[in-house]
């Protein structure tokens, strides 16, 4: 039944990766070998010599000799624990979504829009790499890539340039993205599953995510098509929201203020983000209403009820594809890790290939280990991955194995463009072909991840 159940997991896992290939959205495939892996671990409880232990984090012995009910109320069990570890990130991450949205509906990016007044190529890939670096940490890589990207295409003209800009973006983000507790979903996996803290995520990953997105934004700037100035788009005539920067500061301070709630509190991550979406919503429908009673006033004229709500509509376009798909795949991972399969592989590397290194503080999976999930996180979804690694291994709160693969995970997904989530929203967004990215960015990213690796490896004996 394992046997099965792990080719469930592989196939699922294949139509994935093959999501363009097959023309089936990514969220189908994980959705229902997440269903199908456990209705065949409820179907052959009796049948399985083992059982993890999701409260005491360990294998249990005498799985084996419990009776079939004793059984099923485990599997029951574990199934609503593995629940409610994925629910905190799907609720963490819907809250970010919305505020994000909130912040739209207000027009709130037209502010970093209006920032941009020159023409200079490389002062705007500048501007923007490190925008995206910025913005990721703070409402994520995939949300950061589609607010720059969409203003990308507001200012300059030529796709065949823009492109090459939204290339950069991608690789800026990632990396911006890693060592921030809320900008990437795999270091928010890490976060909120108690692997990594907030400060020693920024002391351990600021430095090498720096490198890895200014090393290839320098190389980049040497390049044809950022050398000389560009022909931007001329400024639309459509209105500024007078609320638009008060909202979007308002909204990426309740984002950031997430982490800190969590150090005071002690609370799941969650919780601080309903309470931030609660506070930007409040002040989302006063000024809601305020524009649309003002709007009554000089106008003369109703408007529709339906449109006062700036939080309903932000909540109808959240990215609900990506919220199922990180269900089916946490759950699918989890099925795995509930039958001891992650740990007998887990064994398997450290008793047949031998990659296991002893540093200072302990036994730890070899770098080459690590950065070999890191360029697989280019070829597969970097969820999975890091969902994996987290039933794999045991390493306490902030071991430098965590920090590592916090970052691997997150900046090795650059090197395709199908390897990330804000690879794949700039592929749609521009039309990027894969082969074009392959040939012109992979190589920036490849140099841009190595470095930061390189400068990992160095800033970790310092701490």
């Amino acid at each position: 039944m394992e046997t099965i159940i792990i080719l469930v997991f592989v196939f699922g896992y294949l139509a994935i990766t093959l999501e363009h290939t097959i023309k089936i959205d990514k969220l189908i495939p994980a959705l229902v070998m997440m269903a199908i892996s456990w209705a065949l671990i409820s179907l052959g409880i009796d049948a399985f010599p083992q059982w993890f232990d999701s409260a005491k984090h360990t294998l249990m012995e005498n799985f084996g000799m419990l009776g079939h009910e004793e059984k099923m109320h485990l599997m029951e069990e574990t199934l609503l624990h593995h629940l409610g570890k994925t629910a905190e990130i799907l609720i963490f991450l819907m809250g970010a979504m919305t505020i994000v949205e909130i912040i739209d509906y207000f027009d709130g990016f037209s502010t970093i829009k209006s920032a941009v007044k020159f023409r200079s190529r490389r002062k705007i890939l500048w501007l923007f790499s490190i925008l995206a670096f910025v913005l990721s940490a703070i409402i994520d890589n995939l949300t950061a890539t589609i607010v720059l990207i969409s203003i990308l295409q507001k200012i300059v003209k030529d796709r065949d340039i823009r492109i090459w800009y939204a290339g950069l973006i991608i690789i800026a983000a990632n990396a911006g993205g890693a060592w921030s507790p809320i900008g990437d979903v795999t270091t928010t996996m890490l976060w909120i599953g108690d692997r990594v803290s907030t400060g020693k995520l920024f002391l351990y990953l600021f430095i090498p995510s720096v490198i890895c997105m200014v090393v290839p934004t320098i190389l980049a700037s040497f390049l044809k098509p950022f050398k000389g100035d560009l022909e931007l788009q001329d400024n639309d005539d459509k209105p500024t929201n007078k609320y638009s920067s008060t909202m979007l500061f308002l909204g990426l301070g309740a984002i950031v203020f997430v982490p800190f709630f969590k150090v005071i509190t002690h609370l799941p991550p969650y919780v601080g983000m309903m309470l931030s979406l609660g506070i930007v919503a409040i002040f989302a429908e006063i000024y809601t209403n305020s524009r649309f009673s003002m709007s009554q006033v000089e106008h003369g004229e109703s408007v529709s009820s339906d449109h006062h709500s700036a939080v309903h509509r932000s909540l109808s376009r959240i990215e609900m594809p990506s919220i199922l798909f990180f269900l089916g795949i946490l759950m699918a991972v989890a099925a795995l890790e509930s039958l001891g399969i992650l740990f007998g592989f887990a064994d398997g590397l450290k008793e047949n290939i031998g990659l296991l290194g002893t540093e200072p503080s302990g036994t730890i999976v070899s770098d080459l280990v690590v950065l070999l999930l890191g360029v697989g996180s280019a070829v597969i979804d970097n969820v999975p991955l890091v969902a994996a690694s987290l039933g794999m291994f045991t390493e306490a709160l902030d071991d430098q194995l965590w920090h590592f693969i916090a970052y691997s995970a997150g900046t090795g997904g650059s090197m395709l463009i199908i390897g990330s989530a804000a690879g794949v929203v700039a592929m749609g967004m521009e039309k990027i072909d894969f082969f074009w990215y392959l040939k012109k960015i992979s190589w920036l990213a490849l140099v841009g991840f190595i470095a930061g690796a390189a400068a990992f490896m160095f800033t970790r004996t310092l701490f």
